[in-house]
Formats: structure tokens, sequence, C-alpha cells
């Protein structure tokens, strides 16, 4: 093909841009949006952001971009309206009905069973507990502001959506003037990390591991409360080596080896990061039954845990994590 003359080439590229502007104005119609104030909730360890100019300077008139621009915001308009919304919860029959394949990617794996229905469940003698479920919606951490007072601050969720408890089994056993539960298996832990609103990252074991809580009364209706406390394992197991090749029972002892055992001053520092532990903390839950369907044996509700947070092997004071969501059992025989 002959390479086009200058003056073709001159009326090609109108064309394009032409063609370039009825896109733009084909989707984006009317003057461009003036931006608004900022959300003054938003704001980090008591400082708010200040709200921004109401008004935005109007671009040049001979800017060339103007056009891509507008295509390119129509076609990011395009893209919100297409994306997937987060998965709704669904009861756990219609859980079962799907397949492998319409669960993979769809975010339901991650969730707890809604319940449906009304009524009661009497516990009598010892029962089971099956597939319980724990689904955390809020996390927060207590931190020492500014002013030097404690406070629980909202965190942002860093890990994937694999930081939900399921399969958890367990005993009911009614005691007379109340139902007792003590866990004794099921996917009880899971490693989850959580950024600080000081850009930090803060990693902790979500986990129920030998929950045992206590309730007064006989039968799990709606408003009926239980708590109790848990053990929290170690973060990592004795078996991690840290970027110094550092570890519990394998790696080195020392980093820098014996000239680090001579200096007089940080020998308690030093100390921490090599002597490895497997520190075993406590925590605490409390539980409140909102929704029970007594045909399928079924409850739900709410859930308050509060449990330290990654000791990084003994090297470092825990933080307490304060987290907030739903839980999902079903109780048999």
């Amino acid at each position: 093909m002959a390479p086009l003359s200058e003056p073709r080439l001159a009326l090609a590229s109108v064309l394009v841009l032409a063609a370039v502007w009825q896109l733009s104005t084909g989707f984006v119609q009317g003057p461009r949006a003036r931006m608004g104030p900022l959300n003054p909730e938003r704001s980090f360890l008591r400082g708010s952001v200040g709200p921004a100019s109401e008004t935005e300077p109007e671009p040049a008139a001979w800017s060339w971009a103007a056009p891509l621009l507008g295509a390119g915001a129509a076609l990011g308009l395009l893209a919100g309206v297409l994306a997937p919304a987060p998965a709704s919860a669904i009861t756990a029959d219609q859980f079962q009905s799907l397949t492998y394949n319409q669960i993979k990617g769809s975010g339901l794996a991650n969730r707890c069973p809604t319940v449906d229905g009304s009524g009661s469940i009497q516990v009598s003698g010892k029962m089971k507990m099956e597939n319980m479920c724990f689904e955390p919606k809020s996390y927060a951490v207590e931190m020492t502001l500014p002013d030097g007072k404690t406070e629980f601050v909202n965190t942002r969720l860093m890990t994937r959506q694999t930081y939900s408890l399921e399969g958890i089994k367990g005993d009911m056993i009614n005691e007379g003037s109340n139902i007792k539960f003590v866990e004794t298996d099921g996917v009880d832990f899971a490693p989850t990390t959580l950024k600080l609103p000081t850009g930090e990252y803060q990693p902790f074991l979500f986990t129920v591991k030998n929950l045992t809580t206590k309730g007064d009364g006989s039968a799990l209706k709606p408003g009926f409360t239980m708590g109790g406390d848990f053990t929290v394992p170690s973060y990592r197991t004795g078996g991690f080596l840290d970027p110094k090749n550092r570890g519990m029972y394998t790696g080195y002892d020392q980093a820098a080896a014996l000239p680090a055992l001579q200096a007089v001053d940080g020998q308690d520092e030093l100390f921490k990061e090599t002597n490895k532990v497997f520190d075993i903390g406590k925590g605490a839950m409390e539980m409140e039954v909102n929704k029970v369907n007594t045909d399928n044996g079924e409850i739900g509700g709410v859930f308050v845990s509060k449990q330290p947070s990654d000791t990084d092997m003994g090297a470092k004071f825990p933080k307490t994590i304060l987290l907030k969501g739903i839980f999902y059992g079903k109780v048999a025989e």
C-alpha cells in the first residue's frame, strides 16, 4: 500500500479526532461536574481532612485532550456500572445447592450463611454444634493517641477473602440452669493482617480455638447470650525463620555472631530478637442469638471478640484487637 500524502494524512487525523469527540459527547452529556467537599468523617487519629475547593478551574479552550478525557470518564463510568457487586449471604440450603464453579470467584466461600425462620431450640443433655461459622465485619486496634490516651481505632483489612472461620464443631451441654458450648475441631484460626491509620501493618491470628462459653437458660432463642474465653496460639510456628535466619529451634542464635554478645548496650532488645518463643495468649468472646430456625436446627447472631495480636515470637508487645461480626451454627443430636 502506498503511503498517504500529506493532505490525506491531515484529513485522516481530523476524522479520527472527530470520531473521538463524538464518542465522548455520546457518553458524557452536559457540563463537567464540580467537585464537592470531602467527607468530614474521614480522619486519622482524630485528624480530619479539610474540605476541598467548591469550584474547579475550567479547562483551557485550546486543550486538545478534553475529548480524550471525556471518553476515558465515560469508559470508567461504564466499568463501574458493570463491576460485580459484593456477594450477598445466602442460607445453608441455598449454599449446598450451588456447584463449585458457581461459588468460585463469587465471594460466597467467605460468607457465613444466614438463618430464615423463627422459634427456639431446646438443648437437652449433650448435643452437637456443627458447621459453625464466624465472619468478622469490623476490626479495631487499641492504640496510644498523641495525647497519651488509648483508644480503639478502625483499621483497613489487608487479607483477601480468607479471614472467616468455618466448619467448627463443638459440644452443646445443658447443665440445668445454663447452656455450655465447648469448641473441639474445625478451621478455627485464620492469619489476618490489618493496616493501621499510621500506615503500620498489624498481623494477628483470628481464632476461636478451645472456645468455651456459657449462657443462662435451657433453650437457644432470640436474645440468648453466652460468653467465655479461648486460646490464641502464636501467629508463627517454631520452624519460622526471620530475615536474618533466626528461629525457635532451627537457624542461627545470633545474627551478628559473637561480637553482638560482647556489646554492653542493647542486650535486652537483642535478646528479644534472638530468643524466639511460642507465645500463647487468651481471648474473650460474647455471642447473642438473634435468628433461629427450629426445623433445620440453625442459629445465627452477632459476636464481639477481643484478643491479642502477633508478638513476632516474643520480640514485640502485643496489641489488643477488637472484632465484631456474625456467626452461624447448626445444632444436631
